[in-house]
């Protein structure tokens, strides 16, 4: 009983926090989604300015004003593009964590292309501009479509 049951146990508790990742991303997108929606026809600048303040954060803090500085260019039209593209992948995280959560074969098919088809944005923007964030999130997403692919094939086997 120490063989196959052990593995397949370890198995699933990778695809259930596989899913926990999934709706976590997922949450934070739908977030990122509804906060855009509530600064449609508000001045953005302003807003975020106030918190900043609120927050006691140094707006001098060369980040933050250039941040800011970017921020007067956002308005209802890139608030809308921003807030229908979180929501799309929110529901796209939403499913894929959902489905490998209930142990869903469709789940694991559609977690290896989506997040694979991901992974080429991924190496771009870490080429781009590198950080341990993005690091880690790309070696995640290239760990997790390793794993799928393992379990889909050794399902077939």
């Amino acid at each position: 009983m120490s063989g196959p049951s052990k593995h397949h146990s370890r198995g699933r508790r990778a695809l259930f926090a596989i899913a926990i990742f999934k709706w976590t991303k997922g949450a934070i997108l739908l977030a990122v989604a509804a906060g855009a929606i509530s600064l449609f026809h508000k001045d953005v600048q302003s807003h975020v300015e106030h918190w900043v303040s609120v927050c006691r954060i140094d707006p001098e803090n060369r980040y933050i004003a250039a941040a800011l500085e970017k921020l007067d260019l956002v308005h209802t039209r890139e608030l809308k593009q921003l807030s229908f593209l979180s929501a799309f992948y929110a529901a796209i995280f939403l499913t894929e964590g959902t489905g490998l959560a209930l142990r869903k074969r469709w789940a694991e098919y559609l977690t290896i292309i989506a997040t694979g088809l991901l992974i080429p944005v991924e190496v771009y923007e870490l080429w781009k501009t590198a950080s341990v964030l993005k690091a880690a999130l790309l070696f995640g997403n290239v760990a997790i479509v390793v794993f799928l692919v393992w379990i889909v094939r050794s399902k077939e086997a």
